[in-house]
């Protein structure tokens, strides 16, 4: 992967994680772990791997034990830096919160701190942002999209070739937003800094222009949120 291709990363770790209670009383969500490394650590290091270096975190809930946990990223071959939220903002709101740190030239890619994906497609990801450069229509957003997990059946989006809709026509299928996509800084533009906003909403907008692709992903992926959930995983990893 060329050097050219590189973009920073943002890793989603400020949510309190309520269904994961009473796990996440006394550890933040992120720091839960799967074959005894912690869902951020699995993505840390799957970044480093694809020789992304500059990582941001946001945190809220019980952050200070994430910083603690992760440090400025050294042990991982990262630079690591944080974006501390006083009440979690919603995940757009938090994009917007930490752009200043992030400052990503056009592109960026942003993951879930709460998913589980072994095999995380990063190189799939830095190929697209690539494509965006170059396309003239500047597309806001590509997601990485799933099958309906049983928990999730009714789906997020319909991808229809390469593009991701509100609406479905026949032949398309509806699939469900894995939580890691990679976003324009132009997207988040007409957010109030510092103030709670969601994703979904900025999406549709953006999908109504088309300028939001997509693709969908077979590989291993879990949203990790249940106590029941995370112990199954533990099993099937061991």
């Amino acid at each position: 992967m060329s050097k050219s291709n590189l973009i920073p990363c943002f890793l989603l770790a400020a949510g309190r994680g309520e269904r994961m209670r009473p796990l996440t009383d006394t550890l933040p969500k992120p720091l839960l772990s799967i074959q005894n490394k912690s869902l951020l650590v699995w993505h840390l290091e799957a970044l480093a791997k694809a020789n992304i270096q500059e990582v941001v975190i946001n945190h809220a809930w019980l952050g200070e034990k994430i910083e603690a946990a992760i440090g400025n990223g050294k042990q991982f071959g990262l630079h690591i830096q944080y974006s501390p939220e006083g009440k979690a903002l919603e995940t757009a709101g938090g994009i917007c919160k930490a752009l200043p740190i992030i400052a990503p030239e056009d592109y960026f890619l942003v993951i879930n701190g709460d998913v589980f994906s072994p095999d995380l497609p990063i190189d799939r990801l830095l190929e697209a942002a690539s494509k965006m450069r170059m396309d003239p229509s500047k597309p806001l957003a590509h997601l990485l999209m799933v099958p309906n997990p049983t928990q999730h059946p009714e789906g997020d989006f319909y991808l229809q070739s390469s593009m991701i809709a509100n609406t479905g026509s026949a032949g398309t299928e509806k699939l469900t937003f894995s939580g890691i996509g990679i976003y324009h800084k132009d997207l988040f533009k007409d957010l109030e800094f510092g103030a709670p906003a969601k994703l979904a909403p900025l999406l549709r907008t953006a999908m109504e222009q088309k300028k939001v692709s997509g693709e969908k992903y077979l590989g291993p992926w879990h949203d990790v949120g249940t106590p029941q959930r995370l112990q199954e995983l533990n099993a099937a990893y061991e």
